[in-house]
């Protein structure tokens, strides 16, 4: 089958799912929205096909599949253009619509354009903020996958130490690392949101590579091996009384979890050490803490603080270059939503997905700190990536 949330097994997943994006759709008016993106396709019909799905605040929603290769079934209809859609809706029997939501955010200008022409009379809006607030809280089923990832993630970290070899640079590690992960049953990509987000299987860094910047907003850098992809390992040799970073892909079923952990070539100076018990520290205090009805913003502060009061704050979220988070949204996406940053004034809510990664670089040695994929639930955060979060010796 395309679309298992269409199935009749998954009816209940797909209501769940329906009725997050329409109550999302109340609170700001909007009659319908057309969505094109993978990754609302995806969320809605549990896989990716070329075409519309139609959502009205009401009613059955329609999926308009181009170049289908069946006989139209249940709320499937087969067009050849989306020019057709109007019509068929209108011969379906649905209201016109006076407010319609596109995916600005996910589709080409020229895209948002053609489809904001079928629906010459009315308001459109950006769907995408819309589709982002649904998705930030998952169902049941959605946790179970992340927590699928969070075990294969973790099954292929206890194996990392195990292909390094001596004189290797960073680049041959990490390939290492992929393969292990691709052999696990990694899909082998990265989905990030935006434009200007751009990675490949995940970012190894090691020793002095961590305090060089990159363009992305990241938490850590590293100058990447070719001025096309400037983040992440470099090439360069891993030496001894270096710390090497491994912040690799979780993606195995659609979903995603990220997951940090660090090792050490050898002895490293006591401060890198120190640096990354506070990282821990940080998400030990974070645990039970974060509660729904928490303000987003506290959350960053509190580990700001403690920092400060380790004496690291110089090297907190970056030492060059510094990052202005401490968190993100997980999900389908790498970065969804919310960010866990001093200004986010949202309060957590349960069933939320959130990667912390407080995080230090220190010069010359490398990158410190753990992170962790959770969910939130009524008495703190559940952990699903499991790992031993000690500092591992290579």
């Amino acid at each position: 089958m395309h679309f298992p949330l269409l199935s009749p097994q998954m009816n209940e997943e797909f209501e769940r799912r329906l009725t997050r994006i329409r109550l999302a759709m109340q609170r700001t008016g909007t009659d319908a929205v057309l969505l094109a993106s993978t990754v609302n396709f995806f969320y809605l019909a549990g896989g990716i096909w070329r075409g519309y799905f139609y959502v009205p605040a009401a009613g059955s929603p329609r999926l308009f599949l181009i170049a289908s290769p069946k006989e139209a079934e249940g709320i499937e209809t087969p067009i050849r253009k989306p020019e057709q859609i109007p019509a068929l809706l209108a011969e379906l029997g649905y209201p016109v619509a006076v407010k319609v939501g596109l995916e600005f955010d996910d589709l080409y200008y020229s895209e948002v354009e053609r489809l904001r022409k079928l629906f010459p009379e009315a308001e459109i809006t950006n769907a995408s903020a819309i589709l982002r607030e649904a998705r930030m809280i998952k169902t049941p089923l959605e946790i179970q996958f992340m927590k699928e990832d969070g075990l294969h993630q973790s099954a292929v970290y206890s194996r990392i130490g195990k292909v390094y070899r001596e004189d290797m640079t960073d680049v041959e590690f990490q390939t290492e690392i992929e393969r292990l992960l691709r052999l696990e049953g990694c899909l082998g990509f990265l989905r990030v949101a935006g434009s200007r987000m751009e990675i490949n299987m995940g970012s190894l860094i090691a020793g002095p590579n961590a305090d060089e910047p990159t363009p992305y907003d990241f938490s850590m850098g590293g100058t990447g091996s070719d001025p096309s992809l400037p983040v992440g390992a470099s090439g360069m040799i891993i030496k001894p009384g270096m710390a090497v970073m491994v912040d690799m892909n979780g993606g195995f079923n659609g979903y995603q979890t990220d997951m940090t952990r660090c090792w050490t070539l050898g002895d490293v100076p006591e401060i890198a050490v120190k640096a990354h018990e506070c990282s821990r520290a940080i998400l030990r205090d974070l645990e039970t803490f974060s509660r729904p009805g928490v303000e987003i913003g506290e959350m960053y502060r509190r580990a700001v603080r403690i920092a400060e009061e380790w004496g690291l704050s110089s090297f907190f979220m970056g030492h060059r270059h510094k990052v202005s988070f401490i968190g993100h949204g997980v999900g389908i996406e790498l970065n969804e939503q919310p960010v866990v940053m001093e200004r986010n004034k949202m309060l957590l809510q349960e069933n939320m997905t959130i990667a912390l990664e407080p995080k230090f670089v220190i010069p010359e040695v490398g990158a410190l700190g753990c992170e962790n994929t959770y969910a939130v639930r009524a008495d703190g955060l559940e952990n699903l990536t499991t790992y031993k979060e000690n500092l591992q010796q290579l």
